[in-house]
């Protein structure tokens, strides 16, 4: 088994993790990427409303940029997923798919969230060209065009009420409704059309969405599906070694203003540090986690019981 000591060992290699290395690297530390960029959920996703992004640009042209800038700074990447995490002293092991083993004076965090999905057919085929997962980040892509939002709680009701603003058509599905009194109201006074106690047996269309299947045999003809199940936080690596979630909802990481958990070492940047889910706000977070991380490392280097 191959051993290597990296300063800064960075989980994820979406928009947070790849600015961490960035900031990371120009700190004088050395920086290892886990991660495939395609796990990344802006990937697949068309971005306008990022600051000096011109017009809309696709996620993959954006994410290539990022990954080319990283390496050329200095940081190492490996497209691999982690599979175990522990924690010796100061220090932190990490295991890789392939087998290889890395110990970190730092982690950082950004695995992303993995979204709830509906699981039927079409859902998958159809994933950036008409079914997304955030209607806060595409609902300008649906201008005055018809859509449907999935969902039983409060995700889905105030995605479908965003929606207004923007499509000129919103219907929403849901086998049952667990929302307060006073959204149950605006949505009833809103024009959103509700089906209720059914769901979604397949979501149809080609080269993109062109309509829905209800369990009751009705079709809905839509041009983008939106999937608000709420999202369950990749969480499992975070925990296993003790780092805290957020004390009401148990999805996501806690941090402070400078990214750092509960334990001293180990920094959360991005989705998996709580909402929204925008890049710009997982950049944002990448540069302060990316630096912090890369301080910790430094100051424990300088240390003589660390040497």
């Amino acid at each position: 088994m191959v051993e290597q000591i990296t300063d800064v060992v960075i989980i994820g290699a979406g928009p947070a993790g790849l600015q961490a290395a960035v900031h990371a690297v120009r700190k004088k530390a050395s920086v290892l990427v886990l991660g495939r960029l395609e796990n990344s959920s802006i990937y697949r996703a068309h971005v306008e409303n990022y600051l000096c992004v011109d017009g809309v640009t696709g996620g993959a042209e954006l994410m290539g940029i990022a990954l080319a800038q990283a390496t050329r700074f200095g940081a190492e990447v490996w497209p691999e997923d982690v599979l175990h995490l522990d924690q010796e002293g100061e220090r932190f092991t990490v295991n890789v798919e392939s087998g290889r083993r890395v110990t970190a004076r730092t982690l950082i965090l950004a695995t992303g969230i993995s979204r709830k999905k509906l699981k039927v057919p079409g859902e998958k085929e159809l994933l950036g060209r008409g079914v997304s997962y955030c209607v806060d980040c595409d609902a300008n892509f649906y201008r005055n065009a018809r859509v449907a939002v999935a969902g039983n709680e409060s995700a889905a009701v105030d995605g479908a009420l965003t929606l207004t603003r923007y499509a000129s058509e919103v219907h929403l599905v849901c086998k049952d409704m667990a929302v307060t009194k006073e959204l149950g109201e605006k949505l009833a006074a809103s024009s959103v059309v509700v089906h209720k106690g059914v769901w979604v047996k397949k979501i149809l269309g080609e080269k993109a969405v062109s309509g829905l299947l209800l369990d009751s045999g009705e079709t809905l003809a839509v041009d983008g599906v939106f999937v608000e199940l709420g999202a369950k936080g990749a969480m499992e690596l975070a925990t296993s070694i003790g780092v805290m979630l957020d004390t009401e909802t148990f999805s996501f990481i806690e941090t402070n203003k400078k990214q750092e958990t509960n334990i001293p070492g180990i920094y959360a940047a991005g989705d998996i540090a709580g909402p929204p889910w925008q890049m710009a706000k997982a950049v944002g977070e990448g540069c302060v986690a990316g630096w912090e991380a890369a301080n910790h490392a430094n100051r424990l280097k300088r240390a003589p019981e660390s040497a």
